[in-house]
């Protein structure tokens, strides 16, 4: 039962966005077919995908990527780069008006992050 009590607002986010409805997932029903992702972002208000490209940055130091102006993050993700990266954070900011990516990598000073942060309106 906590697993459910824990769901994320990325998780949500990305089954509203996909398509997935909840009722169709339930049913495990094949024949609903799956609107394309054009159409899937349209029945998101301002639905924007923000991007901050892979770059190095220290371990452990934070990378966030903001929305637009008026919106917010319904959802994000980030992504370590390296030989021996590894994600340790992805994470709404405080404020909801972002997302954050924090990495490390074992074998070097510096890790590549990308962050991305899907937008909508309030």
């Amino acid at each position: 039962m906590r697993g459910f009590k824990t769901l994320g607002a990325g998780a949500l986010a990305v089954a509203l966005v996909s398509g997935v409805g909840w009722a169709a997932h339930a049913s495990g029903s094949q024949a609903a077919a799956k609107p394309n992702a054009a159409s899937a972002a349209a029945s998101v208000a301002g639905y924007q995908l923000v991007k901050l490209p892979n770059s190095n940055v220290s371990n452990f130091e934070r990378r966030t990527v903001f929305c637009p102006p008026g919106k917010i993050a319904i959802g994000g993700g980030a992504e370590a780069q390296g030989e021996d990266a590894v994600l340790l954070g992805s994470f709404p900011t405080e404020d909801g008006e972002g997302w954050i990516g924090i990495g490390r990598d074992s074998l070097r000073d510096n890790v590549g992050i990308s962050v991305y942060a899907i937008c909508a309106y309030r």
